[in-house]
C-alpha cells in the first residue's frame, strides 16, 4: 500500500502561520483555558515549559496569531531543531534540506512559497516522499492517524518551511524567471517597455521631423519663432504647476497623520529590498529593518539579491537573519534591473500589504503602522501610499544639498498636492506601500523600464486605482559626486522617456482612462518635465537673443513679439530656480535648511546638470534602453 492512497491534502499540516489561531481555535482568552488548547498541549508534549507558552499565547491573543508562530518567530528556538523534535516525536523522519532536482517543477508548485506544508520529494532509487509541515494544534490528531494506519507513514517525512522555500525557489528558478520578463508583455503589451517605440509612434515621429526639417528650409525665420513660442509655453506650462504646489504648501495645512488604532488587528506585512553589490550597507540595512515596530510574526522581508552577487549574499547570511527574513535569488538574466528582481518575488509575498525600501533606507519604524492606519480609513481603491524621502547628508556636498532641495519640493510639496486632488502620482523608487492584491492586478513592476516607479504610478491610475501620501518619513543619502548623480540622473531621464512612449501609444484611450485632468497632469509631470530639461541651455540662449535683440533696437522700436517672449523667457529661468528653491526650502525644519547652508546658490549649474544628464538619457534610450546604471551606497558617515 501507498501513500497515495491516502491523499496528502487529508493530512492535517500546517496551511499557513497566519491561519494557524483560526484552525486551532485562536489563543484562548486566558492563560488557564489556554492549557486545554491543542496548540498548548501539543507544544507541552514537545517539552516546551507552561510559562513560556503562556507568555506566547499572551502575545499571539494581541497579535492575532498562533502560539506555534510566536514561538518560532521569538528567537528562542531554531526552526530545525523545533520540526526535527516534531519528527522525533511523531517518529517519521525529519528532512532538513530538500534537493531542488528532487522536485518536479509542477503548476501550482509556488503556492508553496507562500504557504509552504507540504512538497514531493521524487528520489531515483526509491519511492517517492511526501515531506510536510506539521501544526502544532494538529500535533495529536496527525499522531493519532499514524498510530491507527502504520501504512500512512509508510512514504511520509516531516520537513521545515524554509527548507520547503528553498527548494521551490530553485526548483522552479528558470520558469519564473521566464515568467518575470515576459509576464508584464504578455499580459498587457500595451503597458510595457519592451518595445521602446511603437511602429505607429515611429512613423509619426520621422513623419514630424521631416516635416520640421521641411519648414526649417522653406521659412527659416518664422519656424524658429514658431518653436520658441511652443516650447516657451510648454516650459512654462511645467513651472506653473510647481508654482501651483508652493500656493498651496503656503495656504493649505499640513496633511494629518493617521494614527492605527489600538484594536486593529494587525496583518500580515511584506517587506521588498531589491539589493546588487550592496555588501557595503547589509549591516545597516538589516539594523534598520529590525526597527519596524510591527511584531515579527506578521513580518515577511525579502531582501533580494542576483544570484551571482554572492558577496551580497554572504554578507547577509553572515548577519544571521531572523526568521522573519528570507533571502531571495534571482537568476541571472537580462534586463538585469531593479523591477525585474521586484517581480520575480512578487508572488511569494505573503501580506495583506507590501512595502518597498532601497538598500541604503532607514525607514522611520512606524512607517508600516501609519500606512495600514491609511489604507484602514481608505477607500478599496486605494492601492499605493507614498512616504517622503528625507536628505540627510545635505552637508557633504553642494550636489547633496540641492538634490535634499529637489527631494522636499518633491515629497512634501508636489505629491502631496497631487495626491489631494486625487491626480496620477509618479512614485518615488522607494517607500511605496500597496494592497498586495491590487499590485499584482496592476501586472506587478515592468522590468524593462527603468524608472519602474513612476510608470507603476501611472498605471495604477489608469487601472481606476489611487495612491495617498503619508507622513512618516524614510531617510536616505544622496549622491554626493558629479559622476554618480549624472548616471542615476540619467537612468531616471531613461525612464521617464520610457514612460511617455508608453503612455502616449494610443492617446485618445489614455485621455478616457485618465480623464482630461489626469491627462494633462501626466502631460506636465513627464512630458514638460522633460521639455523642460532638454530645453533649459536652449530657453537661456533665448533670453540672450531677446536681450541683444532689445539693446540693438531703439527702446521705441523693439517688436511686441520680442518683448513678450522675453518676459515668459526671464520669467521661466528665474521662476524654475525661485519654484525650486521656495518648494524646496518650505517644508524644511531647522536643521535641514541648516544643512544646505548657502549651497543653494549652485542652482542655476545644477539644472545645466540635468540638462545634461536628460540628452544623455535621450542617447541611452537608442543604444542602451534597459541599462540600468547602477547607484553605488556607502553606510552612513563611511562615505568614500
Amino acid at each position: 500500500m501507498r501513500l497515495r492512497e491516502y491523499p496528502p491534502a487529508a493530512l492535517p499540516v500546517q496551511d499557513d502561520a497566519r491561519d494557524n489561531s483560526a484552525s486551532s481555535g485562536g489563543p484562548s482568552a486566558d492563560n488557564g483555558s489556554a492549557a486545554g488548547d491543542p496548540e498548548f498541549l501539543a507544544l507541552s508534549a514537545l517539552g516546551f515549559s507552561k510559562p513560556l507558552l503562556s507568555a506566547l499565547t499572551d502575545r499571539a491573543r494581541r497579535n492575532g496569531t498562533s502560539i506555534e508562530s510566536e514561538l518560532l518567530h521569538s528567537g528562542q528556538i531554531d526552526e530545525a531543531a523545533y520540526y526535527g523534535g516534531m519528527a522525533r516525536y511523531l517518529r517519521l523522519p525529519f528532512i532538513a534540506a530538500i534537493d531542488p532536482g528532487s522536485v518536479a517543477d509542477i503548476p501550482g508548485l509556488d503556492s508553496q512559497l507562500q504557504r509552504p506544508n507540504q512538497i514531493r520529494i521524487n528520489h531515483r532509487h526509491k519511492a517517492p516522499q511526501v515531506a510536510v509541515v506539521p501544526e502544532a494544534g494538529r500535533l495529536a490528531d496527525l499522531k493519532a492517524a499514524l498510530l491507527a494506519m502504520p501504512l500512512l507513514g509508510q512514504d511520509l517525512a516531516i520537513t521545515a518551511p524554509s527548507a520547503i522555500r528553498r527548494a521551490v525557489w530553485r526548483s522552479g528558478a528558470t520558469r519564473r524567471g521566464r515568467e518575470t520578463i515576459n509576464g508584464l508583455f504578455d499580459r498587457f503589451p500595451e503597458f510595457s517597455a519592451r518595445v521602446v517605440l511603437s511602429g505607429a509612434q515611429g512613423f509619426y515621429a520621422g513623419l514630424g521631423v521631416a516635416a520640421l526639417a521641411t519648414a526649417l528650409i522653406a521659412m527659416p525665420i518664422e519656424t524658429l519663432l514658431l518653436l520658441h513660442v511652443l516650447l516657451s509655453l510648454i516650459y512654462f506650462a511645467s513651472l506653473g504647476l510647481r508654482f501651483a504646489a508652493f500656493t498651496r504648501q503656503q495656504f493649505a495645512g499640513p496633511i494629518p497623520t493617521v494614527l492605527p488604532r489600538g484594536e486593529d488587528a494587525l496583518p500580515c506585512y511584506t517587506v521588498m529590498v531589491a539589493l546588487y553589490r550592496e555588501a557595503a550597507v547589509a549591516e545597516q540595512l538589516m539594523a534598520s529593518l529590525r526597527r519596524l515596530d510591527w511584531p515579527p510574526s506578521l513580518l515577511d522581508i525579502k531582501l533580494i539579491c542576483e544570484a551571482d552577487d554572492q558577496d551580497t549574499i554572504a554578507a547577509l547570511r553572515a548577519l544571521k537573519p531572523a526568521p522573519h527574513f528570507e533571502i531571495v535569488e534571482v537568476p541571472p538574466a537580462t534586463p538585469r534591473t531593479k523591477p525585474k528582481a521586484l517581480t520575480y518575488a512578487l508572488g511569494a509575498a505573503r501580506g495583506e500589504f507590501l512595502a518597498i525600501y532601497d538598500a541604503e533606507d532607514k525607514p522611520h519604524p512606524q512607517q508600516l503602522r501609519e500606512a495600514h492606519a491609511r489604507f484602514r480609513t481608505s477607500q478599496a481603491t486605494t492601492a499605493c501610499l507614498q512616504a517622503p524621502l528625507v536628505i540627510t547628508n545635505a552637508r557633504e556636498s553642494w550636489i547633496s544639498a540641492l538634490f535634499s532641495l529637489e527631494y522636499c519640493g518633491l515629497f512634501r510639496g508636489l505629491l502631496p498636492m497631487l495626491a489631494r486632488r486625487q491626480m496620477p502620482l509618479p512614485l518615488g523608487g522607494t517607500s511605496n506601500h500597496f494592497r498586495t492584491d491590487a499590485l499584482r492586478a496592476a501586472g506587478g513592476w515592468d522590468p524593462f523600464n527603468v524608472t519602474e516607479d513612476a510608470d507603476l504610478g501611472f498605471r495604477l491610475y489608469r487601472l481606476g486605482y489611487r495612491a495617498d501620501v503619508i507622513t512618516r518619513q524614510t531617510v536616505e543619502d544622496a549622491p554626493t559626486t558629479m559622476r554618480v548623480w549624472l548616471g542615476q540622473r540619467s537612468r531616471w531621464f531613461k525612464g521617464w522617456l520610457q514612460t511617455w512612449l508608453v503612455l502616449m501609444r494610443d492617446p485618445h484611450r489614455l485621455i478616457g482612462e485618465m480623464g482630461f485632468r489626469g491627462f494633462c497632469i501626466f502631460q506636465l509631470m513627464i512630458g514638460g518635465m522633460l521639455v523642460s530639461s532638454l530645453l533649459h541651455p536652449l530657453i537661456i540662449v533665448f533670453m540672450g537673443i531677446g536681450v541683444y535683440s532689445m539693446l540693438e533696437a531703439p527702446a521705441d522700436a523693439i517688436p511686441t513679439a520680442v518683448l513678450i517672449l522675453f518676459i515668459i523667457d526671464t520669467i521661466n529661468i528665474l521662476g524654475s530656480y525661485v519654484i525650486f528653491l521656495g518648494l524646496g526650502r518650505g517644508p524644511m525644519i531647522e536643521h535641514e535648511r541648516r544643512l544646505v547652508g548657502w549651497r543653494w546658490i549652485g542652482v542655476p549649474l545644477y539644472w545645466m546638470m540635468t540638462s545634461v544628464a536628460a540628452w544623455r538619457a535621450v542617447i541611452e534610450l537608442r543604444s542602451k534602453p534597459f541599462f540600468w546604471n547602477k547607484t553605488p551606497h556607502h553606510p552612513t558617515g563611511k562615505r568614500s
